[in-house]
């Protein structure tokens, strides 16, 4: 019996195990800015109870299994992460694993486009673009061939992957959406990232864009190789050959560009400079308009090659972008989307939907998509 009270006594003595729950720190009180604020970036311009005190050999036993468990669910906190929500009643009781519904998803959506509108002092007003451009560049990695890439992993979180060319400034957009991963711990890298794709192309006045959750994240083992996303200094057989590998076809390609009417171009990323339209925070037809109905020449400067517009000299197009109306084929297309806004809307709202999901072993089926309430 002493020896085993001497054995209980040293393990009371040894660090304390830290919990494998972490708590979400409260947000800094912020002050509100009007919705509508954000949504009038439109404009033509841009900035860019007591127990025994006797000993038990048998509560001691369940005391050192207690113990082991503590520790090995620490191991596993460090190794990976929190581990998942549980429902709890008042008397803290365990009542099963949560599963989140669509009012969950609702939620981080809202704190997305709350962010959106609270961050305003990046590039022309809105992270929106970069968002748009992490969940279409997490997205895009993907080859029907053998299988890997895509949404599912978000392996961009890793040097490899997120050190590529092709995701320079991304990190912005990862750093952005952190607050809403420590807010929300239950969802995964690979479905927040895409529901930010889908909050900034509904908060930026684009179509709604039906959305459903099932990504897993990842290791560093699954990151892809180098050159999987386009180069904006090729042309239409580059883009044939990239956008193949996913599975589109020359509608698609023309379709997802589109997604040009948003953000711009940085020096310091891609090298490229300037925005394709005067209202880049807003999704519109206007890229295709533009492309379409001005005149571009080569811009005059140290930097890759690059067109601007004649008339302003202000707005930008990348030799992939030109393409879309040398090419025959791309040309109709992007001729019917110059005319009506709508047949746009919805046929980018299909290929969106269908980039966010390549690769992706769902659970659910297509007809349990969901689609999320814009702010107000």
């Amino acid at each position: 019996m002493a020896s085993a009270t001497r054995t209980f006594n040293r393990l009371s003595r040894a660090a304390p195990v830290v919990s494998p729950f972490r708590t979400t720190v409260s947000r800094n009180a912020r002050s509100s800015i009007a919705r509508q604020n954000f949504q009038s970036s439109s404009r033509r311009g841009y900035a860019s109870g007591p127990e025994g005190s006797g000993f038990s050999a048998g509560k001691y036993i369940v005391g050192l299994f207690g113990l082991a468990a503590v520790a090995v669910g620490g191991a596993v906190y460090m190794e990976y992460g929190p581990l998942p929500n549980f429902k709890q009643d008042s008397a803290k009781e365990t009542r099963g694993i949560f599963t989140p519904k669509k009012q969950d998803y609702q939620k981080v959506y809202d704190e997305i486009a709350k962010a959106l509108v609270e961050h305003d002092d990046y590039d022309d007003g809105s992270y929106g673009p970069v968002l748009l451009r992490l969940a279409w560049h997490c997205s895009g990695t993907y080859d029907k061939e053998t299988g890997t890439g895509g949404s599912n992993g978000a392996t961009m979180r890793f040097a490899p992957e997120g050190d590529h060319g092709a995701n320079a400034g991304l990190k912005a957009a990862r750093d952005f959406l952190e607050p809403i991963k420590a807010k929300f711990p239950w969802i995964t890298y690979s479905d927040l990232w895409t529901l930010g794709g889908v909050c900034a192309v509904q908060e930026m006045q684009g179509p709604d864009i039906p959305w459903r959750p099932g990504r897993t994240d990842r290791d560093v083992s699954m990151c892809t190789p180098d050159g999987r996303l386009p180069d904006a200094s090729k042309e239409q057989n580059h883009l044939r050959g990239i956008f193949g590998r996913m599975g589109f076809d020359d509608r698609e390609i023309v379709a997802l560009s589109g997604a040009h009417a948003l953000g711009r171009c940085h020096t310091d990323r891609s090298g490229y400079d300037g925005p394709w339209t005067f209202s880049p925070t807003v999704l519109t037809n206007d890229y295709f308009k533009l492309l379409l109905e001005e005149k571009w020449e080569f811009k005059k400067w140290n930097g890759p090659k690059q067109y601007q517009d004649v008339k302003t000299k202000s707005l930008m197009m990348l030799p992939t972008d030109v393409v879309l109306v040398k090419d025959k084929e791309f040309k109709k297309h992007a001729e019917r989307y110059a005319l009506d806004n709508q047949i746009f809307f919805n046929e980018f709202k299909e290929v969106v939907v269908k980039l966010f999901e390549l690769g992706v072993p769902f659970a659910s089926k297509e007809s349990d998509r969901i689609v999320l309430e814009r702010s107000s």
